[in-house]
């Protein structure tokens, strides 16, 4: 039986595409768009006809023999919440996804994208672990405020995929084994992943948890409340002041954190103060997902782009070495993790969800 996959993974200015047999990869492709033209649609999902382009380009380049394709897997956007796992691709989700029901982002394209290639192809269209994933207990939901419930908003898909390789490693399945999980990257998520479940986690959006290159985090309610009405901002101007103009880059200048390093390694003291305070937050978070898991946890494991940078690891397990063992798996592995899920739908060994 065919194992080959088309994998989608839409960015904000790139499409990241690959060609898998199985979990092997045949194809990748990094398809860069223009920022002008991308900054023409006011909804993300508008951009399918000029992102589509590229797509189809490299599709052709690929020369995949008819009947040849067994699956598409895109990657999975902001959704209602949801249980784990993998699920078919709806008009409902397209519909979900082109009306901005629940966020505008660039992830809205990757189920977008797969259920139109899955139709040109005739074969099963599905995302995998969204950012929406959600197995939040009901007092993880609440907030302090009655109209305010909190949000899972997590990099599950990457922050699954690693645990589930750690887990491996040690002759056990996800399910098996907790751990606390650590995706650094523009937003970061601090995870308590309990028997392969996501029962606490700050939204990593926007509002909770440490700041990041450019996400503010969680911040004072006060000032907040106050910068509300300041008359500076619109609703708008002020959530992407929050979510796009805040953390390293509102401090410093730069949300680059090999940027940001260099101007350390330069005699920059400020650099240093705020470097140091965001892994000093994300140290703190990684303290409350210990809690929620009662302290009985496999490891403490860090990943995403900023977990190459040797001086933030370093400082992190400064503050959470002692409440246990810390493992580094740096990168992101979105498109591996889309593959694995589709060779457990193609094996039997995970049925798709429905939505």
């Amino acid at each position: 039986m065919s194992q080959l996959m088309l994998i989608i993974n839409p960015g904000s200015t790139s499409t990241k595409t690959a060609l898998f047999d199985g979990e092997k990869e045949v194809s990748g492709e990094v398809i860069r768009h223009d920022s002008t033209e991308l900054g023409k649609f006011e909804n993300v999902a508008d951009q399918f006809d000029y992102r589509m382009e590229g797509i189809n380009a490299w599709i052709e380049s690929l020369e995949i023999p008819e009947g040849g394709l067994a699956a598409v897997v895109g990657r999975g956007a902001p959704l209602r919440p949801l249980e784990g796992g993998s699920y078919r691709i709806t008009d409902l989700m397209v519909d979900d996804l082109r009306n901005i029901r629940y966020s505008n982002h660039a992830s809205n394209l990757g189920a977008i994208i797969a259920h139109h290639l899955g139709d040109r192809f005739g074969v099963p269209a599905f995302v995998s672990d969204p950012i929406t994933v959600d197995n939040f207990t009901d007092v993880a939901r609440i907030s302090g405020v009655p109209e305010i419930e909190r949000k899972c908003r997590v990099h599950a898909l990457n922050i699954k995929e690693v645990c589930r390789r750690q887990a491996a490693a040690i002759g056990k399945t996800l399910e098996d084994v907790n751990f606390v999980a650590v995706h650094m990257g523009g937003g970061i998520s601090v995870a308590a992943l309990e028997a392969g479940k996501v029962v606490d986690v700050n939204d990593a959006l926007i509002g909770m948890g440490p700041f990041s290159p450019d996400r503010a985090g969680a911040v004072p309610i006060g000032g907040l409340v106050k910068l509300c009405y300041s008359g500076k901002f619109t609703e708008k101007e002020l959530v992407a002041k929050l979510s796009k103009k805040s953390g390293l880059v509102a401090y410093v200048g730069s949300a680059d954190l090999i940027e940001v390093e260099k101007m350390i390694d330069g005699g920059d003291e400020n650099a240093l103060l705020y470097f140091n305070a965001m892994a000093y937050q994300i140290a703190k978070e990684i303290g409350i997902a210990a809690t929620v898991l009662k302290g009985e946890f496999q490891s403490i494991v860090l990943t995403g782009g900023m977990a190459h940078s040797a001086r933030l690891v370093s400082e992190i397990r400064s503050y959470v070495s002692y409440l246990g063992d810390v493992s580094v798996v740096p990168g992101e592995f979105e498109m591996e993790a889309l593959a694995a899920a589709g060779v457990r739908f193609l094996t039997g060994a995970e049925e798709l969800k429905e939505y």
